[in-house]
């Protein structure tokens, strides 16, 4: 169920990130409102999750998921420049998740 929770979390903190992108700076209400829920969801979850995963292991998960899933949203949707270091970046970011994976910090 921690992963779950993980992946809950994980979702709503890049869906607050993609809101708050999409509140433009925070002038549009409904974007400015998800980003506020998705945000407390987010925490929310992360909470439940590392009641049974090692802090350190479970908020770099999360962290780092949201970034690499983010930063193909802002490829994607709002057709930020792709470069190589972007995406040799995002490599190691997911090389790193998987790392953090295999080191059994997640139970």
């Amino acid at each position: 169920m921690i992963w779950v929770y993980l992946v809950i979390a994980i979702i709503c903190e890049a869906g607050w990130a993609i809101a708050m992108k999409l509140s433009e700076g925070f002038t549009r209400f409904w974007p400015s409102a998800a980003t506020i829920g998705l945000y407390l969801l987010s925490v929310v979850f992360l909470a439940f999750a590392t009641k049974k995963m090692d802090i350190g292991v479970g908020y770099a998960i999360w962290a780092g998921s949201g970034v690499a899933i983010i930063a193909v949203a802002g490829i994607l949707y709002f057709r930020e420049p792709v470069t190589a270091v972007k995406v040799v970046s995002l490599g190691l970011i997911v090389a790193g998740i998987a790392g953090l994976q295999f080191s059994g910090g997640g139970h």
